[in-house]
């Protein structure tokens, strides 16, 4: 078992920048659904050189209440042929920090896939003061057969294409917590590395199903996941997780950092999921 405390890091950034985009609207049928396809072009004459590294999808799978939606973001230049399947925080799959951390990855080479957990329905800040209200709406089985659904999908377009040898999963937050479900059902079969960010409502029980190795990323101020819970699990877990704590780090500093300080440690949490990503799913 290993627990890692970040103190200070001095590592290079990879900026990028919004683009403008169009969204025209093809659609392509499925072997066993029809899976309507939104081709994300960036316009001519953008000064963004990372725009020419990725492309966008944006993908929808049954009809009616059936209906679940996804982006995927892949890579154009220096494709690894990995997917990934990204689980948003309760902000949900269009959030721009969600959007923005998964177009960065697929900038290092990958193939990303942003779920929508709550079909149209995120979580807002309006919404503050009926949170459990909110969430209690939100069928863990329904998000379950959700996140199966488009598991489903990147097998049948990576693995069994022969491209990717194992798929990866990350998660924030809310989306930190399922990496474990998704993880314990799989039993090791497709996923080959998970990463959890602050993950919260974590079950402890689902950690002695899970076959491939956890980073677990979080600070060591942040009362909705606690350190001593997350190294609990990986423990349970077992050889080939990590734990790496952030002093002084809140919720949500990763991906959503609010301050220059913030900025540093993000950018040094990045590389380490970058370097982990890389090391056990592209080697």
């Amino acid at each position: 078992m290993e627990y890692i405390y970040i103190v200070e890091c001095d590592s290079s950034a990879c900026f990028q920048k919004k683009c403008d985009l169009n969204l025209p609207r093809p659609v392509q049928d499925a072997a066993d659904s029809k899976i309507s396809c939104s081709l994300l072009n960036v316009q001519d004459g953008i000064d963004d050189e990372a725009c020419e590294l990725v492309s966008g999808v944006e993908l929808s799978i049954g009809e009616g209440v059936d209906n679940i939606r996804a982006y995927l973001f892949k890579a154009v230049k220096n494709n690894n042929g990995t997917g990934l399947l990204l689980l948003s925080d309760v902000f949900g799959s269009e959030d721009s920090f969600t959007r923005d951390f998964a177009y960065r990855v697929a900038c290092n080479g990958y193939n990303i896939l942003v779920p929508d957990l709550f079909r149209g329905n995120p979580w807002t800040k309006e919404q503050a003061d009926v949170f459990e209200e909110w969430i209690g709406r939100q069928n863990p089985e329904r998000i379950a057969e959700d996140i199966s659904r488009w598991t489903k999908w990147l097998v049948d377009e990576f693995m069994a294409a022969g491209i990717s040898k194992k798929l990866g999963v990350v998660g924030f937050c809310f989306g930190g917590g399922q990496v474990l479900k998704v993880l314990a059902q799989d039993h090791g079969s497709c996923f080959g590395a998970g990463i959890s960010f602050y993950g919260t409502r974590m079950d402890p029980l689902a950690a002695s199903d899970i076959k491939a190795p956890v980073l677990f990323i979080l600070g060591d101020n942040d009362p909705l996941c606690v350190v001593s819970e997350s190294q609990n699990i990986q423990k349970k877990i077992g050889e080939g997780s990590k734990v790496v704590v952030f002093p002084g780090r809140g919720h949500g500093f990763a991906h959503r950092p609010g301050s220059p300080e913030e900025d540093v440690d993000a950018e040094h949490a990045y590389v380490i999921m970058r370097d982990w990503l890389y090391d056990h799913l592209v080697v």
